[in-house]
């Protein structure tokens, strides 16, 4: 509907994969860079992971209909939970290849042949594995035994896996995938876009489509929808799809900061905004708390709360050397002989000290009470100060 409205000649931010609108990011660059060097060495694995939405399939995409078809055949497949047989047949279809029955040996010896066919005809072969967390060890075993085809000293066929980050975690610490790790020769974690490429990203798949300033955005615009997505590709489409039909609906010819806010806030109650627990809320930034005991100061953190600090604990020094001089006077208090001072006298001499020593510990402790209380306040302050974005935005 938007794209009718706004006169663009297809629909820009679809969720599905489409090379024709590939945005090359610093951290995709990196990526390709990468798959670059592992497919120049011509064997083993590649591995890209990365979270949800980053753009793996994008990536992948992009590559193959970069390839040279008359030096690279290419084939991707898409996983499910499959086991090492079901691959192996999904592996042969993903080439084309037709298999008669249901056994592993009869794919295994269709794919081989085929294999060698390629490279005679002077092209290598590339699996591209999607979805590759959720394989089974045993599917992952039958991808290296795939890899493990030759003619001659010349590997046959070159894999490329594609998976989230528990994959990769899942890979680096399985002591059953030793032999796999060992055949991993590139590797890279696509990580999401910077904020600052989130309004190049946008703008370049509307000129993709005709784009020619219709609708205008507001420059906030981009540095929420940065906050809002996580700066993953597909969040955004996501989000900027459903606000150019916002925009097309309430005919607009500028897009604004609130028509975001309330794209957002409508995703987030529809629960169909992907991984929100991911994305951060578009919030006005959060002042530091107000400062309310005593042992506070109208000094600015974290000045006044280290000086507080070094008070309350010189406070609770000195406590503590006035309760060692009682009991040190206590123990060491004269006892008079009884031929000087008669024996009640002593008694009551006795009682009014430790009555007097008493009174005085009582109140000592409350003192120590006041200042634990203090200290704790303090510790507070600094805390809530080193957690608050200001000082780090400083930094």
């Amino acid at each position: 509907m938007y794209d009718t409205y706004y006169k663009l000649t297809g629909r820009p931010f679809q969720l599905t994969p489409d090379p024709e609108f590939y945005f090359e990011s610093g951290t995709h660059r990196k990526a390709l860079s990468y798959l670059g060097y592992g497919l120049a060495q011509g064997e083993g694995f590649i591995v890209i992971t990365g979270a949800v939405g980053a753009g793996k399939s994008t990536l992948a995409a992009h590559l193959l209909a970069r390839v040279d078809r008359q030096r690279l055949t290419a084939a991707q497949i898409v996983t499910s939970r499959l086991d090492g047989q079901e691959l192996v047949h999904m592996a042969a279809r993903a080439f084309g290849l037709a298999i008669n029955g249901h056994d592993k040996a009869s794919a295994l010896a269709v794919i081989e042949a085929f294999l060698h066919e390629e490279a005679r005809a002077g092209r290598r072969c590339l699996l591209v594995v999607d979805e590759a967390q959720n394989l089974s060890v045993e599917a992952l075993e039958e991808l290296r035994m795939l890899s493990n085809f030759q003619l001659g000293a010349h590997p046959l066929l070159q894999i490329l896996l594609l998976g989230q980050p528990e994959f990769r975690d899942f890979l680096q610490t399985s002591p059953r995938l030793e032999q796999l790790r060992q055949r991993v020769i590139a590797t890279h974690h696509l990580d999401a876009m910077e904020p600052d490429e989130v309004g190049p990203y946008v703008l370049h798949r509307l000129a993709c489509v005709g784009w020619s300033g219709n609708p205008a955005f507001d420059a906030r615009v981009f540095a929420d929808l940065a906050r809002a997505t996580g700066c993953l590709p597909r969040r955004i489409n996501q989000v900027v799809g459903r606000l150019l039909l916002m925009g097309a609906v309430e005919q607009r010819t500028r897009i604004d900061a609130a028509m975001l806010k309330d794209v957002i806030a409508d995703l987030e109650r529809d629960g169909t905004l992907a991984d929100p627990a991911e994305a951060a809320p578009l919030a006005a930034p959060v002042a530091p708390p107000p400062t309310t005991s005593t042992a506070a100061s109208a000094e600015p953190l974290p000045a006044a709360a280290l000086a507080g600090l070094q008070q309350a604990l010189a406070a609770h020094g000195e406590q503590i050397v006035e309760l060692q001089k009682a009991v040190i006077e206590l123990a060491d208090m004269p006892v008079a002989s009884s031929a000087a001072t008669p024996a009640d006298a002593r008694l009551d001499s006795l009682s009014d000290t430790l009555a007097a020593l008493q009174q005085r510990m009582v109140t000592l402790e409350a003192r120590g009470a006041e200042q634990e209380q203090a200290i704790r306040h303090v510790l507070t302050m600094l805390i809530e100060w080193l957690e608050s974005e200001a000082p780090r935005r400083a930094a």
